[in-house]
């Protein structure tokens, strides 16, 4: 699971107030039903920056990727440099 703690539904219900407690300092808390994970809690602050994250298109993350990794990508010419055919290829009838 991808929070920090996690409880089924009954025991949330008994434990609230230390889970919001838990969850004030920052940490997550994922609640399940019938074994299966059904939501997650976190902090107000922890909503807020993902809420108000600002939404990429797959362009602009691809973009930010190649901007972060700019010089790692730079070596992948050496890696890949002998791989693809050279050939002009068959010819097409059309």
């Amino acid at each position: 699971m991808i929070s920090d703690k996690s409880y089924n539904m009954k025991q949330a219900a008994r434990q609230l107030k230390n889970i919001v407690s838990f969850v004030e300092q920052g940490h997550s808390v994922g609640l399940t039903r019938d074994g299966e994970p059904v939501a997650i809690l976190v902090s107000v602050a922890e909503y807020q920056s993902l809420h108000s994250a600002p939404k990429q298109d797959f362009f602009q993350a691809l973009k930010k990727f190649r901007n972060q990794y700019a010089d790692e990508l730079d070596d992948c010419q050496e890696v890949f440099s002998g791989i693809r055919e050279t050939s002009p290829g068959r010819e097409s009838s059309w």
